[in-house]
């Protein structure tokens, strides 16, 4: 009789559990993988031919390929109508998804003429990966030319950008800028090409550089770009960049599209194989929530 309501929750644990209750913080949100680990053929598969790739990509279980020009795979814009719907047919019964094309156009001289040459052949691009059934075409700015204001630089990149995207727009692919080169990787340089190139066909390819890195998190800048971020190139998964982080921070946007392979080194098939089993093994690990 002498039992207060008090000592009774005490006695019971009832007390200390509603405690807990009320300290505790609301669970995280856990946000569903959606994207999926695919390969670019710069390095590490430049040696093999489309069989090769194929068979590869199949028996690791490698989604998107990125076909990156110069490479054994052969699939360029001198491909006649007939080899592209064979490139086509053979990638798609295999169940391997041509992400693109990595293409090397770039839009950072100070020459017109250069300029326009590879505004050119990106339409050559954009033609041949709506062909072949592809998404997009990975281009780059590659430097900031000595002796030209920095400002017109990135602004020329802009302009020539949205002419691409017009062009792609009109083949149903996109443009995905990649963020590279001397001085123009610097992701607030990037942001201002974005935004002077303003289409909502070109986005950006996060390219995982030391440079993104600031003070151990890649978050500032990730946030900076992140309106624009269509693809990703990720690399040696153990080099110290935090690939946890950028993975978790894919996960929040909801990003449903691909985190490539772009891996140094040339092994032959059995070796990159090998390799590529390892890889995903790892990239897997990083990727959980």
């Amino acid at each position: 009789m002498d039992t207060t309501r008090r000592d009774f929750l005490a006695a019971t644990g009832v007390g200390v559990v509603a405690a807990n209750l009320a300290d505790a913080k609301p669970p995280q949100v856990v946000h569903p993988l959606r994207y999926r680990l695919g390969i670019v053929t710069y390095n590490i598969a430049a040696n093999w031919d489309q069989a090769a790739l194929i068979r590869i990509c199949r028996a690791v279980g490698l989604g998107p390929v990125e076909l990156r020009t110069t490479h054994r795979h052969g699939v360029e814009p001198s491909l006649t109508a007939a080899q592209r719907r064979e490139v086509r047919q053979r990638f798609q019964d295999a169940g391997v998804e041509i992400w693109g094309s990595g293409s090397v156009c770039e839009f950072h001289s100070p020459d017109p003429v250069v300029v326009r040459r590879n505004i050119d052949t990106c339409r050559q691009f954009c033609e041949l990966v709506r062909d072949i059934g592809g998404r997009g075409v990975k281009v780059r700015p590659n430097d900031l030319p000595a002796n030209v204001p920095t400002e017109r630089t990135l602004a020329q990149i802009g302009r020539s950008l949205n002419e691409c995207g017009r062009i792609a727009a009109d083949c149903g692919v996109e443009i995905w800028v990649e963020v590279h080169g001397r001085g123009t990787a610097h992701p607030p340089h990037m942001r201002t090409i974005m935004q002077a190139a303003d289409h909502r066909s070109v986005g950006v390819t996060w390219n995982s550089n030391p440079t993104d890195v600031v003070n151990g998190s890649v978050a500032e800048y990730f946030r900076m770009l992140q309106p624009w971020i269509k693809s990703c190139h990720i690399n040696e998964l153990h080099n110290g960049y935090p690939y946890r982080e950028l993975f978790r921070l894919l996960r929040e946007m909801n990003y449903d599209r691909c985190t490539l392979a772009e891996i140094q080194g040339m092994p032959d098939e059995t070796t990159g194989e090998r390799l590529m089993r390892f890889y995903k093994a790892l990239w897997t690990e990083l990727a959980r929530a």
